[in-house]
């Protein structure tokens, strides 16, 4: 694991970036170990470092095989690889389903598109899902890829890393550790502990099995602002902590229209100016889909929208508007999001995100508004509990962070039992849901606008 900088030295982001940067591309392509590991917070380019590696790669003579894990990031890496490089030969192996891939990959001249593998033979890269490349047999090729690049490693299941590993000879994990585990449709209790859960993620079968395989992180958030990084990475990101890409005064968010002094203008004012905000409803158990924090989190973006905000960065040399399509809203189940869009529509506002955390990993936004999980609730289960859950929901965004919750989170977790089963074997997985939450909470709580009904 690479080293933070010595104490004294001054941070200078872009350079401690390219530093981490280049030590990943050296073992990647002169390293002896059959895979290397790449630890990346939210917003830290790993993206772009897949791109560049499978560059490198292919201008090296070394064709490669890419694994991701949803078609949308498929296409969104073959997208950019034509941007980067528009002359490089791309394959990009689909399904037979009609809506396959991104149709606006038949207008780029360098990407070839199949549903068989040998059909794409000899080009420099061929990008696919894991569950795509799993159809593919090792005794159907010349010859294994090389080199394999694997994008959002930690969500790919330890047993789809099996179904494609021999496939490539070589590889380079990159994901992020923070965000959420692997999903499974069946239980997997019966493997729990055991070095093959093919529940577990990918990275930690591979580590379990080959501890001494180089691992790095990348070190700099370029999308979280200063005032959310320390936060993110302090409760989710401990042994592998990061700094902001941006300063305290790099970014702003203002608004044309003054506020109207309600709780939804006064938590968006305390937003813009703090990075985050609190709308604290009054302490009450409710039903999941609370048609009270609903309405709040639907009033609090018409209020975003109305105001005429407007985004100031480092992207340009000028406030850029803060549209509808800048601006999601998050929450834990998918009813919650229905409820949130169905209120959305009432006000007569389109163009907004409203998802849940797992639909909304790897995008980044403005502004965020978040349902908090354990709004309401009368207990903390492990699902809301779940600390990748919470980091998804909690770094969305570039400017400022709105969490809409019922008082009474830190009472709620104050009494809560532990009273989930201990499984021998199981590496406890750290941080802890149950602490990140409690941090969060106490940090999110100095930024407090109460909301009265």
């Amino acid at each position: 694991m690479q080293l933070a900088p010595p104490a004294g030295h001054a941070f200078d982001p872009g350079a401690e970036a390219a530093r981490a940067t280049d030590a990943i591309l050296q073992d990647t392509l002169h390293g002896t170990h059959r895979g290397v590991v790449v630890d990346s917070p939210p917003g830290a380019g790993k993206s772009t470092l897949v791109v560049r590696a499978a560059r490198e790669l292919a201008a090296a003579g070394r064709p490669l095989m890419v694994i991701a894990q949803t078609n949308a990031q498929v296409d969104d890496l073959v997208l950019r690889l034509a941007e980067q490089d528009p002359e490089l030969p791309v394959g990009r192996l689909h399904s037979s389903d009609p809506d396959a891939y991104d149709k606006a990959l038949d207008d780029l001249p360098n990407v070839r598109k199949s549903t068989k593998a040998g059909d794409l033979a000899g080009l420099d890269v061929v990008i696919s899902t894991a569950a795509k490349w799993a159809h593919v047999k090792a005794d159907q090729l010349d010859a294994p890829w090389g080199h394999a690049i694997v994008d959002e490693a930690y969500q790919m299941r330890s047993d789809a890393l099996l179904a494609v590993a021999g496939l490539f000879e070589r590889a380079l994990f990159v994901g992020d550790p923070g965000q959420l585990d692997p999903f499974s449709i069946v239980g997997a209790e019966q493997w729990a502990g055991l070095s093959y859960d093919p529940s577990a993620s990918a990275v930690a079968t591979l580590l379990a099995h080959n501890p001494d395989l180089p691992q790095h992180r990348l070190p700099v958030s370029w999308r979280l602002p200063a005032s959310a990084a320390p936060l993110v990475s302090g409760a989710f990101y401990p042994y592998t902590p990061f700094r902001s890409g941006t300063g305290p005064g790099d970014r702003a968010l203002n608004f044309a229209v003054p506020s109207d002094g309600s709780a939804a203008d006064r938590v968006i004012d305390e937003a813009a100016r703090a990075g985050w905000g609190l709308l604290e409803l009054p302490a009450r158990n409710t039903p999941r889909t609370d048609p009270e924090a609903v309405r709040a989190l639907a009033r609090v973006v018409r209020r975003l929208l109305d105001r005429g905000g407007a985004a100031t960065s480092e992207r340009g040399p000028g406030p850029a508007p803060l549209t509808a399509d800048r601006i999601a809203v998050g929450t834990a189940h998918r009813d919650q999001a229905a409820a949130v869009r169905a209120a959305l529509a009432e006000l007569g506002v389109a163009d907004v995100t409203v998802d849940t955390a797992n639909r909304l990993q790897g995008r980044e936004y403005d502004v965020t508004v978040v349902l908090h999980p354990l709004s309401g609730r009368p207990d903390a289960t492990a699902f809301h509990l779940e600390t990748g859950r919470l980091c998804v929901l909690a770094s969305r965004h570039r400017h400022a962070c709105i969490v809409v919750c019922r008082a009474g989170v830190d009472a709620l977790l104050d009494d809560h039992p532990s009273t989930e089963p201990v499984q021998l074997g199981v590496t406890v997985k750290f941080p802890d849901g149950w602490e990140a939450m409690m941090s969060t909470w106490d940090r999110w709580s100095e930024h407090r606008v109460v909301w009265r009904p």
